[in-house]
């Protein structure tokens, strides 16, 4: 009797503690994040800390084996403020294939041999597991050294190597002053400075917009709480840490608005310049108005669009008919590099185009099929498009990232393009002639060895 009595008591007991425990571990998935800390601090640091080298090892690897990455820029080809573009196609070809004989297979034959470049693949997050905002690491000592704020992770560095990274800190055109050139006086733009560079040029409203874009304010990596990945509490991040000076310094992320992680895209930091001709926002949102894209950043997107995360890191709420509008207003003043050998209309002055360039905007407008959805001025026609680069491959993990349809991708302008590596939303093509090849292959264009270099001239000019 004693010992049935024993046995029921720990029927009971197992009942009460470990239920809960199997529940947990066996958990439906969901689209919330944890909102009560499973570790300390202390014990998150050094347990990410242990797992940092392999993550970057593993990541490391799998850059090495897609792409070329030494440092070959483009002879007399250079970004808005100077710095070196680099050239030539970095994407690494199946042993025994040929960008051409790959030009010439069908989906289906490239699919069905596995012949897809690694390059054109969807690119993981360094760590796509964890996800997060991550910065070159030169602008984490350019923030640090102006304002004593640390954006460095204690889990993850920035690996692309900065050769492939636009110039650091870019230019600044504004569209209000064109007659002024470059206002930042080749400075980073940040809450220390921005009053002695814009005040006599930008009216009292957008003064206070470009406060808010230069205030750190909470966000999912960067934040006061346990569930940070910042040595120390974070005043956070601002919207110009990753638009540096209302364009872009590459920095890295992951898409708020899908589930579940093994789907979600990394994305390459946009250009915010031209901002005032587009109609779209986010590369697959669709957001109708800036001042829609600025709100929805500051509510959801900076804490992977979860609400409940953000109410606990601390949610920055913009009030939508002043501070909403003045940031919107700021950033529609952000206007792109020039191009003195466009005409009015966005098409090649012939007085002023080399032979090649001229060759290469007829491909462009002709056999490349680029201006269908790159239509000039601002070569964007504002729309989605769907290029179903998934006909190419079978679907495989990478890295934690499940390689599969990524579904409609709105039209980047292509103004400054070359001031604004790497490419596509994710930043899977290093250079030009990358995104060149690419499309060679997913719109069937069949261009020529010759045509490709032309077309990669053509796009520098714009």
């Amino acid at each position: 009797m004693k010992s049935s009595a024993v046995v029921r008591s720990l029927i009971v007991v197992f009942s009460i503690f470990s239920l809960p425990a199997l529940a947990q571990m066996n958990a439906p998935p969901s689209s919330y994040a944890p909102v009560v800390d499973k570790e300390s601090f202390g014990s998150t640091v050094k347990r990410m800390r242990g797992e940092k080298s392999d993550v970057e090892k593993r990541h490391k690897a799998l850059l090495n084996e897609r792409y070329d990455l030494s440092n070959k820029p483009v002879k007399g080809v250079t970004m808005s403020g100077g710095k070196a573009v680099q050239g030539g196609v970095r994407v690494k070809l199946p042993r025994g294939t040929g960008w051409d004989d790959l030009a010439k297979m069908s989906p289906d034959d490239i699919r069905n041999k596995g012949l897809w470049p690694e390059g054109f693949y969807p690119l993981p997050h360094p760590n796509q597991n964890e996800g997060g905002m991550l910065f070159p690491q030169f602008h984490i000592d350019a923030v640090k050294e102006q304002e004593g704020r640390d954006l460095a992770r204690f889990d993850l560095d920035f690996l692309l190597p900065d050769a492939f990274l636009p110039e650091f800190p870019p230019p600044i055109f504004l569209t209000t002053r064109p007659d002024l050139g470059d206002v930042s006086q080749g400075k980073l733009v940040t809450l220390s400075n921005f009053f002695d560079l814009f005040n006599g040029i930008l009216n009292p409203k957008q003064l206070e917009g470009m406060r808010l874009l230069v205030t750190p304010f909470p966000q999912q990596q960067f934040n006061a709480t346990w569930d940070r990945r910042s040595m120390k509490p974070s005043q956070g991040v601002a919207c110009l840490d990753c638009h540096v000076n209302g364009h872009t310094n590459a920095a890295t992320h992951l898409v708020g608005d899908i589930r579940p992680q093994k789907h979600r895209h990394r994305i390459d930091t946009p250009t915010l310049r031209g901002v005032n001709i587009q109609r779209l926002f986010g590369s697959q949102r669709a957001l109708k108005s800036v001042e829609d894209f600025t709100e929805f950043e500051q509510r959801a997107a900076y804490f992977d669009g979860d609400p409940v995360i953000a109410t606990k890191k601390g949610v920055n709420i913009l009030e939508r008919g002043s501070q909403v509008h003045f940031m919107a207003e700021v950033q529609e003043l952000f206007d792109f590099p020039p191009a003195p050998k466009l005409n009015l209309l966005g098409r090649l002055d012939k007085s002023k185009a080399t032979e090649q360039e001229l060759r290469g905007e007829a491909v462009f407008f002709g056999k490349g099929q680029c201006s269908v959805c790159h239509t000039p001025p601002y070569f964007t026609d504002n729309l989605m498009h769907n290029l179903r680069v998934e006909r190419f491959f079978k679907p495989k993990m990478i890295n934690g990232r499940l390689a599969s349809a990524d579904g409609p991708i709105k039209t980047f302008p292509l103004r400054g393009i070359k001031d604004s590596p790497p490419y596509l939303h994710d930043g899977r093509l290093m250079t030009l002639d990358d995104t060149v090849e690419f499309f060679n292959i997913v719109l069937g264009t069949q261009l020529t060895e010759q045509e490709k270099k032309d077309l990669v001239a053509y796009l520098y000019t714009l």
